[in-house]
């Protein structure tokens, strides 16, 4: 499947992920091949999570980045099935491992978070992908991650 160049908004990525404010942690979607995309955040310092992380020092949770890029992976495979009709209807995707971790530098308000999947494998049912987000080009996590598409 050639590259896609389509940029798919927030109203597109709800469409296909249940993931909704203040937990829905992906923009936009700006590049979806065959073998993973590209997607961002723009982090605020309107966010929920800044109120208590931390006051006076407002670092966005890596738990939270991962969650980024899980969300981002998952539109991505989703979009992916629908091209190819074998789109679960009707499922939710659950983490089942992640793997080899690494936070590198802090994500505060103001920066775009951009995010790069590349799937190592992706089947009907089981996602596992390397996530790496950015900021600025430097890398500040990356990490692999592997899901499951459950019936809800």
């Amino acid at each position: 499947m050639p590259e896609n160049t389509e940029v798919f908004d927030v109203i597109d990525i709800m469409k296909h992920i249940p993931h909704r404010y203040p937990f829905l942690l992906v923009d936009r979607v700006t590049e979806i091949n065959e073998t993973g995309g590209k997607g961002y955040k723009n982090v605020t310092f309107n966010e929920e999570f800044f109120n208590g992380h931390f006051p006076g020092r407002p670092v966005m949770p890596g738990v939270l980045i991962l969650e980024g890029m899980a969300q981002c992976a998952g539109y991505i495979a989703l979009k992916l099935s629908e091209k190819s009709r074998n789109m679960i209807k009707n499922s939710l995707i659950f983490f089942m491992m992640i793997d080899k971790v690494k936070f590198r530098k802090p994500v505060l308000p103001g920066d775009r978070l951009d995010y790069e999947v590349e799937f190592i494998k992706n089947t009907p049912r089981i996602i596992k992908f390397r996530g790496i987000a950015k900021v600025a080009e430097n890398v500040v996590a990356e990490g692999e991650m592997t899901a499951m598409l459950s019936d809800k």
